[in-house]
């Protein structure tokens, strides 16, 4: 799927070359090495900030100019060129390429599904609403490129918004009203993948065995009306309150994922972190099964990051036979060879040190 992978100035990568890619990706070296580096360059060919979340300022190399640049290419019958980065004239503006043509970052979305699991995820069941909001927004956009211009305008229309609320002069009445049109019809789009996703996930994690992997619950919390008539009635209702609050209180932006742990009846946020790790991997993997038995085109890529250390042998069997039997490119971080001793020899393995990376198998 994606091949001959650049990094210029990423991070600790000052220019890095991965190329020979396989189903299996493997990239293996000591911790700061720059394992993770190569997925969040990967991530980066999506809409947003990719898996860490991170700043355009805080990715540029410190030896750089301020700039850097990721691209891959795309192994279609016609391959093509992907390119993502920020130059050292406008190092707070993303720039997108494909072909060497302009593009925009949300366009990425109908080239590439990604999808992503961390360490830094493990803590997505104790953390705010946002966090959840956030990985059920990126399930989404998998199966449905228009729904990052929908979340986008949907984010756009709320800051407007609160702007307008917060002014001491008070709202021009008429302009509120056609803020709150925008809020209303992005949220409604945004709600319905939302609720459509979520209930599409269960029923394919009932599907699903127990075993190895504990079987998590899904629930759908809409903040605020689903319809986009209701939605407006009610942020009308609501501009007293929400006046005095500063904030638009009611909407997609409220929405809640609730996750329970199926054979206990438990909340996912009190259950152990064994438990907690188990359950996202069901999550994934759920999602994984959908894309195939709903025909999803566009070409999927799975960055798993060290996710196989934390798993006892049979859960990692169980994970990396589920994987092969998809269609997805997956790549794989690790301190260590032997936690991929069952795929080794199918995979594309490569040494990373100090920002180098060397192909080793």
């Amino acid at each position: 799927m994606l091949d001959r992978i650049l990094l210029s100035r990423f991070r600790n990568h000052a220019e890095t070359v991965v190329e020979g890619t396989a189903q299996f990706n493997l990239l293996v070296g000591e911790n700061g090495a720059g394992k993770t580096n190569v997925l969040e360059a990967i991530s980066l060919l999506a809409p947003g900030r990719g898996l860490r979340r991170a700043q355009l300022s805080e990715v540029p190399s410190h030896q750089g100019d301020g700039g850097f640049a990721v691209s891959a290419d795309l192994m279609l019958a016609d391959p093509v060129r992907l390119g993502t980065g920020v130059s050292a004239e406008r190092p707070g503006r993303r720039l997108v390429q494909v072909n060497g043509a302009a593009g925009t970052a949300i366009g990425l979305a109908e080239w590439l599904s990604i999808g992503w699991l961390t360490p830094a995820m493990d803590r997505l069941f104790v953390e705010g609403a946002g966090a959840r909001r956030r990985f059920l927004d990126r399930l989404v956009l998998a199966i449905d490129p228009a729904h990052a211009g929908n979340a986008a305008r949907l984010e756009a229309s709320l800051r407007e918004r609160n702007r307008l609320l917060s002014d001491e002069r008070g709202p021009d009445p008429r302009w509120l009203d056609a803020v709150e049109m925008q809020v209303a019809e992005a949220g409604a789009l945004v709600a319905a993948a939302r609720a459509s996703l979520v209930a599409r996930l269960e029923s394919a994690l009932v599907a699903l065995p127990d075993a190895p992997f504990a079987r998590p619950s899904l629930s759908y919390l809409p903040g605020g009306p689903l319809e986009a008539d209701a939605l407006v009635a009610a942020l009308r209702e609501g501009r007293p309150r929400e006046r005095a609050a500063q904030r638009t209180l009611t909407g997609p932006h409220r929405d809640e994922l609730a996750v329970t742990m199926a054979g206990k009846g438990q909340p996912a946020s009190e259950c152990s972190t064994g438990e907690q790790k188990a359950m996202l991997i069901s999550v994934t993997l759920a999602h994984s099964q959908l894309l195939e038995n709903t025909g999803e085109a566009r070409p999927r890529l799975l960055l798993l990051d060290e996710v196989a250390a934390h798993l006892d042998p049979v859960r990692r069997e169980a994970l990396f036979d589920r994987l092969r039997a998809g269609s997805s490119q997956v790549w794989l971080t690790g301190t260590e060879l032997a936690p991929f001793e069952a795929i080794a020899a199918e995979a594309a393995v490569w040494d990373v040190r100090g920002g180098t990376v060397a192909r080793v198998s």
